[in-house]
């Protein structure tokens, strides 16, 4: 009985963006990384910032504050990547700080479709409660869709 209630808990890379905390199903990270120098590719939207060479494969790498919209900060000696991997695409994540490793059960995680129905939302998978936090869980398939809003910034 004990197994079964433990494998309805999952777990959560859990990473802040100033002082929000965010998580990311741990089974889609592939390696936290230190920060490294990334080459910058033109014609790709401002977030991206470029690719980087870990360990012979090309990899790239997003800026999650400038994604989110958030305003820059001074990297750090706490500044990370974080590769993911799901559907056979590896890229890369800058977050201000790698903080833990969480276990959130389906209970409590509650969805944000019910909070609005803003586009931005869409990069949200839930909300998960612990003790007197509030982590804020990312879908990584939104995220990662280069689509349309992307393209509006262009000329026709």
């Amino acid at each position: 009985m004990e197994q079964r209630a433990n494998s309805e808990s999952k777990q959560y890379v859990v990473f802040k963006l100033g002082k929000e905390d965010y998580g990311l199903d741990i089974q889609k990270v592939t390696t936290i990384e230190r920060m490294m120098p990334a080459a910058r590719v033109p014609k790709t939207p401002e977030y991206i910032k470029g690719v980087i060479n870990l360990r012979g494969e090309i990899i790239p790498v997003m800026d999650l504050r400038k994604k989110f919209g958030l305003p820059p900060v001074e990297e750090t000696d706490e500044t990370r990547i974080i590769i993911l991997k799901f559907d056979d695409i590896t890229f890369g994540i800058i977050v201000d700080e790698v903080d833990e490793v969480l276990n959130l059960t389906e209970e409590s995680i509650e969805n944000v479709s019910s909070f609005a129905n803003d586009l931005s939302m869409d990069y949200i998978y839930g909300v998960g409660k612990v003790d007197d936090r509030i982590v804020t869980l990312l879908n990584l398939e939104k995220l990662t869709d280069i689509g349309e809003e992307d393209e509006q910034g262009d000329f026709e």
